[in-house]
Order: C-alpha cells, then structure tokens, then sequence
C-alpha cells in the first residue's frame, strides 16, 4: 500500500445556516479544499453524511456533489456510519488511494441539520441506535450517554462537576477558531448551574449540533513536497472497528472497545504509544465519551480520564492536549461532518497553523471518529514529516 499525502484541506464554520443549502454547503469545503491543494480536478470523491435522506430528502450524495462541484465522469460515492460518517469517508478514499487504483481522491463530510424541528432531528439520529431494543423503549442518546455517566459516577466516585474541565478546555480553544460555533467561555458555576438535559448530563456536557461541512484532498506521498513552514501531512495510520450497536449488549458499557481495538491498531501501524501522540481530537459528542476515549485509547487508567481535565494536562499546552478547536463541544457537530472536521484540525496542528491554540511542536496527531454510542469508531494518526 502507498503512503497517502493530505494536500490540502478545508471547512465552513459550523453554524445554522439557514441562507445556505445542503450542496452549497458541501461544495464550499469542497472547492475549499482543493484551492488549498491547488488542484482543480481529482479522480474520485467520497462524501459522508448521515442525515440527508432524512433530514434534506436526499440520497445520491456522491452523484449530487460531483455534478455540483464539476467533477462529472468520476467516481462518487456517500459514505454512512451514523456520526462516524466523516472519518469512514476518508478511510475509504485513503484505501483507494493508497491501492494505487486512483492518484487522488476528494473527501468531503457534510451535513445540514437545522432545516427540521429539534423532534424530528432527534429522531433522526436515534436511527443510529438498535431500532428494536434501544429507540424502540424510549430511549434517546442523550439518554444512552446519561445512563453510561451515572453508571461510571456510581463505579469511579466522580461527581458531575468533575467533568467540567471537558467543557471549559473546548470554549476556551473554540474563542480562537473562526469555524466554531460557540464562541464564549465558560465557567465551573455556569457548568454547575447549566439547564438539566438527561441527569446527569446538562447543556454544557452535550455537544450542538449544526450545519457544516470539511474536506480534504488526498494523494500519493511522492507527489507532496515539503515547503517551507509547511510541512507535508501524511496518514501514517488507519482502522476502523466496532462494537455492539446496542449499549447494554456490552460486556463492559464502561469501556469503549472498539475505541481501544481501532487505536491499538493505529500504534502498531504507526510504530508509535499514546505518549507519543501530541494532539488528540477525539469525539466529545458528550462530556461521558472524552473520558472513556481517553481511558480506551491509553492516555488514562480505567476510572481516571476524568483526572486528566482536573490536573489541566488536556489544554493545548498540556500533555494531552483535546479538542485544540472546540471539538464537538464548542466546535459543534454536524454529525456526518464531524470526522473530516477533525481530519482537517489535526492537518492544521501538524502545519502549525492553529494560533493561540497551536501545540508546541507537534507532529503527530490522532483523530478519532465515533458512531452511535461506541458502535463503530474510526481512528486515524498523521504525522508532519
């Protein structure tokens, strides 16, 4: 397999962009991405999304971008794993390429959520779970995830309010990305008295969703060069794993196997150990999942992410820095956009070109992907060489 380069990378701000439709929104990343890889015609393109046969009406993703954006006569195609819909796009283009069976591939995660009421959102998004024994009784995946919380508070001796730290790092970075959706901080006391959603989880432990898109532009490696003060990214892991879809089939629902079977995988491919990671965007669609990403991928023993936000090691100049552009929390999430926004973040560390948020140094960064509650979970590692 060949070593796949990202030449050039873009987004729109996440946001409710009721001006906007669902192909002007995608093409926006799009043609953004390929005037950063000045490049003005690729041999495939792959689109992740989840929501838009629900939301929007419409299917035919691939077909419907490429006619929009000019790429007609290529290969196309949608990409859906629920909220892990972004990274399984651009895994698919990177084994294309990397194949040798096309020389460049345009990855694009869209999504527009804002053009249906809350209710139907929500429902739209329980697709994801097991229609039969989870959506079927009532529950939501706020609900899912509040269960999981009390259950980790109850086993581990958390309060709520440990948790805060999460929440505070990412509208702190997301005051410094112009992409984000939520630019204000925020404190323990407005944490502590944020409206009750699901207890435990309130307001500032779930993530909002919006409308977005990111993409990416990728090829051979010997066809990027290093310039100077940008170095070339390239991915020097993937996997992808999965887990049960319903969350009480689990042998343990504290533990975020496929988390761990896909980050395992991702080291061994890139000869590297967690310590070696030196920026993590990882999926804090609720406050619950940056711990038990944090534990499942090494950076924590089991029981103890939480500490890693209360001893401050999650702040860009932390040893773990999270969510260095607001991540989901702040950021927010247009779901089956998530995943390239945090392909597209994590090229931006590696070119140093994230600001007051910029990882001293970094190199190698890890961006991992979850769909439904756990159940499918896509990680990824670039490195700056």
């Amino acid at each position: 397999m060949r070593k796949i380069a990202i030449l050039g990378i873009g987004q729109t701000s996440v946001d409710e962009h009721w001006d906007k439709s669902l192909r002007e929104i995608g093409g926006e990343a799009a043609f953004a991405a390929m005037q950063d890889a000045g490049a003005d015609k690729v041999d495939a393109l792959f689109v992740g999304n989840m929501l838009a046969p629900l939301i929007d009406g419409q299917n035919q993703l691939g077909t419907f971008f490429s006619d929009w954006i000019g790429l007609w006569h290529r290969e196309a195609i949608k990409i859906e794993a629920a909220c892990g819909s972004g990274a399984a796009a651009f895994r698919a283009g990177l084994m294309a390429v990397a194949s040798g069976d096309i020389e460049s591939a345009l990855v694009v995660g869209v999504e527009k959520m804002t053009d249906k009421a809350g209710h139907d959102v929500t429902a739209a998004l329980a697709t994801a779970a097991d229609a039969d024994y989870e959506v079927e009784q009532g529950v939501s995946f706020v609900g899912l995830n509040a269960l999981v919380m009390q259950r980790y508070m109850f086993e581990f001796g958390w309060r709520h309010t440990d948790f805060a730290p999460f929440s505070i790092n990412a509208h702190a970075n997301a005051m410094h990305n112009p992409f984000a959706r939520l630019h204000e901080k925020i404190t323990v006391e407005r944490f502590e008295k944020s409206s009750m959603v699901a207890t435990p989880i309130n307001l500032l432990d779930a993530s909002p969703i919006g409308d977005g898109a990111a993409a990416a532009v990728i090829v051979p490696a010997e066809k990027v060069a290093s310039m100077p003060g940008r170095p070339r990214v390239v991915v020097a892991a993937s996997a992808s794993a999965t887990d049960t879809i319903a969350v009480h089939s689990r042998k343990d629902p504290l533990f975020l196997s496929a988390a761990y079977d896909s980050a395992k995988r991702c080291y061994e491919m890139a000869n590297v150990e967690p310590k070696d990671i030196a920026v993590f965007e990882l999926h804090d669609a609720f406050s619950i999942m940056t711990a038990l990403s944090l534990e499942a991928c090494g950076f924590a023993e089991r029981g103890k992410g939480v500490r890693l936000g209360l001893d401050n090691e999650i702040t860009p100049a932390g040893r773990v820095p999270i969510c260095t552009r607001g991540g989901l929390k702040a950021r927010g999430h247009p779901v089956g956009a998530t995943g390239m926004y945090q392909i597209v973040e994590v090229a931006q560390q590696l070119r140093g070109e994230c600001g007051k948020t910029q990882v001293d140094g970094a190199k190698i960064g890890m961006a991992q992907n979850i769909g439904g509650s756990g159940a499918s979970i896509i990680t990824h590692i670039l490195k700056a060489e």
